[in-house]
């Protein structure tokens, strides 16, 4: 079985469509607004004239591509292309302002091929004891875990506790516009049916990133900061690439580990599995205070939970049929399509299509490096182009990606309204990033809250009772301690007397 799964991978049919959906899902994922989801979906009705197998490999060629390609307007200018990017999405874009564009996209490509390729591998060896694990995980042990991530996007933040908070909670806020979960009340619409569904995240993106910096370039012109056009040599990127990875192999293998493990829990994804790694990166950095300010221990951290997360949410899919993230919701249903359930019979029904699905992976986490380093080189030339130029061309992706999401004219306002809301907010010192964390996950923690909270019939103390609740959920509270006493002793700093200089005789 295992050499004709071999044979079937490397014969010419399959490799094609493996490294077209590989450069397509790099292309997509470095577009602003266009999201790893967006490129699997658009790719569904193509999947209908392949065979399961070659339709599973095309879906995993392109969302590991796409998550990848996320990093690069990120870098290049500020404007994460998925939630995911939005963990490291400082560093990199300064150190690229430093004329270091290529050798961070390099450690960003590098990084999510080696998490990928430990993400496959230990879904290979322990799939099924994942999915054992992720299936004990119910709506308090979820609760918990979006809550921990909430805190890692304040813990991780450079501005005050205060103003971190302020952003978290103002995301929470735009997140809770929509149907309330539990009486189905609409909340914060204002009348208009199109908000029902609530603010979807890509156009809260677009808005807070994109829009903000398009009005922040408009402000100052050419004379802003922007990446420099003269980079690094691509050799010389290479070269500085491979001595980071080096000097941080342990964070790489920590990564690619933890982000596997929290990427195999329903509803976890890449999105919490970047922004807790870059978290536990920065708490056992011994140089914590530079993260945010262009140190790429960081984005090593996040690059590699970012894909390793990917072969973790195909776990609890295969094993259980329960998707872990949206792209393999999208995945079960081809598969039911073609007349195969997922589920524990599917390793003795359809070896043959497990095996695929991890030469797959194996496959596109290398075939990734060459189109990832054809695009870093595409994308860096970008910055050739005026700026006067580059941010009209930007505000029109943005937009037809926010409006394609949705199919409303009403993400565009949403665009528009958030645009200003996140230029102001940068004016005034209060971080993005939280507000963005808010948006993703404020729905899963009101959803879960709910849940729990109609389970145990008001009860708090259920939110202890298991024994995966009351770790995540002691860990969170310890969390929210150590920020509360950071910014009790931040403002205690701020309101001491400084003693006076003594003048010299």
């Amino acid at each position: 079985m295992f050499i004709e799964t071999l044979a079937n991978l490397f014969s010419l049919e399959y490799l094609a469509v493996i490294a077209a959906c590989t450069l397509y899902g790099t292309v997509v994922g470095a577009m602003p607004g266009l999201t790893a989801t967006m490129a699997v979906a658009l790719l569904v009705p193509f999947t209908y004239f392949m065979n399961p197998l070659m339709a599973i490999s095309a879906i995993v060629a392109t969302t590991s591509t796409a998550i990848f390609a996320g990093d690069i307007p990120g870098a290049l200018m500020r404007i994460p292309g998925t939630p995911a990017s939005a963990a490291y999405v400082e560093d990199a874009h300064r150190l690229s302002l430093a004329g270091r564009a290529r050798s961070t996209l390099c450690v960003s490509l590098l990084a999510a091929s080696i998490g990928g390729l430990v993400g496959v591998a230990i879904l290979v060896l322990i799939a099924p004891q994942l999915a054992r694990v992720a299936m004990q995980f119910s709506s308090y042990e979820t609760f918990w875990l979006a809550c921990l991530g909430l805190s890692c996007a304040v813990m991780t933040s450079n501005a005050d506790v205060a103003k971190s908070f302020a952003s978290l909670f103002l995301g929470l806020f735009i997140a809770s516009i929509g149907i309330d979960v539990a009486v189905g009340y609409p909340r914060f619409t204002f009348g208009n049916y199109e908000l029902y569904d609530g603010i979807s995240f890509i156009p809260a993106i677009i808005g807070l990133f994109a829009l903000s910096e398009i009005l922040r370039s408009a402000r100052f012109g050419e004379s802003g900061t922007r990446v420099t056009a003269k980079q690094e040599r691509l050799p010389t990127a290479l070269r500085e690439t491979l001595a980071t990875l080096r000097r941080y192999k342990r964070n790489v293998a920590r990564s690619s580990v933890l982000g596997t493990l929290i990427g195999a829990l329903p509803g976890a994804g890449a999105d919490i599995a970047a922004w807790i790694c870059y978290a536990v990166s920065r708490r056992f950095s011994r140089q914590p205070e530079r993260y945010g300010q262009g140190h790429v221990e960081g984005i090593v951290d996040g690059g590699s939970a970012n894909n390793a997360a990917i072969g973790g949410a195909w776990t609890p899919a295969l094993v259980f049929g329960i998707p872990g993230d949206s792209v393999t919701a999208i995945a079960i249903g081809i598969l039911l399509l073609n007349g195969l359930t997922p589920g524990p019979r599917i390793f003795t029904d359809s070896p043959e299509l497990v095996h695929t699905l991890y030469g797959a992976f194996a496959l596109t986490n290398l075939i990734m490096i060459p189109a990832g380093l054809l695009v870093i080189l595409a994308a860096s030339w970008l910055l050739r182009i005026p700026r006067r130029v580059l941010m009209p061309i930007v505000l029109l992706f943005s937009l037809v990606g926010a409006y394609a999401i949705t199919n409303s004219a009403i993400a565009i306002w949403i665009v528009l309204a958030l645009g200003v809301l996140g230029y102001a907010m940068e004016a005034n010192g209060f971080p993005l990033a939280p507000a963005i964390l808010g948006i993703v996950l404020g729905g899963i923690v009101e959803d879960n809250f709910m849940t729990s909270m109609l389970k145990a019939q008001g009860d708090l103390l259920a939110f202890f009772e298991r024994p995966w609740a009351a770790t995540l959920g002691t860990l969170t509270l310890l969390v929210w301690v150590l920020l509360v006493w950071r910014a009790t002793r931040d403002t205690l700093r701020r309101r001491s007397p400084t003693p006076p200089k003594e003048s010299s005789s």
